[in-house]
């Protein structure tokens, strides 16, 4: 399994470029850079000779689907994100970008997920985790094969995500990671929406929201 993560954008967001090595498959996990940034990721695709089947937003904000439109147009891939979070895709107010000054709009998802999907880029298949709080079609995704989940903006290392934004809720969100995240095998590695990647196992000791919650 190759992970890519790139930090992209004027809010650090990481954006993933997850491959299957065997069969040169990939995802892009939250294109959410700007122009400046976008040859970045396509000059890693380029150099692996990787086809990219799959675009998937962890959830709906700007930070986090700001390039989906020119990934869409470079590599034809499916573009996926849960249901509850669709109609932020294309509605500048709903995906926060016009409370930044911007009017983005990606195109809408291929691909409406829910929890327990599956997506599948060579030999690897991601689980959909439906880890609402922070929007409500918050998704985290799961390889268990590689033992690694990707959080979005739900669990970061040491801290959780903002939920004083329009759709979030703090009780929801911490019901996610405490009945899905916290479920999962403590040498799981996180690879969250911003920051550093962390483990299952060292958020479950030392985050100080989840030790104060539990």
């Amino acid at each position: 399994m190759l992970i890519i993560p790139l930090t992209v954008g004027s809010l650090f967001t990481n954006c993933y470029l997850v491959a299957c090595e065997r069969k040169l498959e990939a995802l892009i996990i939250d294109p959410g850079f700007s122009e400046a940034e976008e040859e970045r990721i396509f000059r890693e695709i380029i150099k692996r000779g990787l086809q990219v089947k799959y675009i998937v937003n962890t959830h709906g904000h700007v930070d986090h689907i700001s390039g989906n439109l020119k990934v869409k147009r470079k590599t034809k891939a499916y573009l996926a994100v849960h249901y509850e979070d669709a109609e932020m895709l294309t509605n500048p107010t709903k995906n926060l970008s016009r409370m930044l000054g911007l009017t983005v709009v990606s195109p809408p998802p291929d691909i409406m997920l829910k929890d327990g999907d599956k997506i599948k880029v060579g030999s690897l298949e991601l689980e959909v985790i439906h880890t609402p709080g922070h929007t409500p079609g918050s998704i985290s995704l799961y390889c268990r094969k590689e033992k690694v989940v990707f959080t979005g903006d739900t669990l970061f290392a040491g801290s959780v995500g903002r939920t004083d934004l329009p759709g979030s809720s703090y009780e929801k969100l911490m019901s996610s990671i405490r009945e899905k995240l916290l479920a999962l095998p403590d040498e799981t590695v996180v690879y969250p929406g911003h920051g550093g990647k962390t483990t299952i196992g060292k958020e479950r000791k030392e985050n100080p929201f989840i030790v104060c919650s539990i």
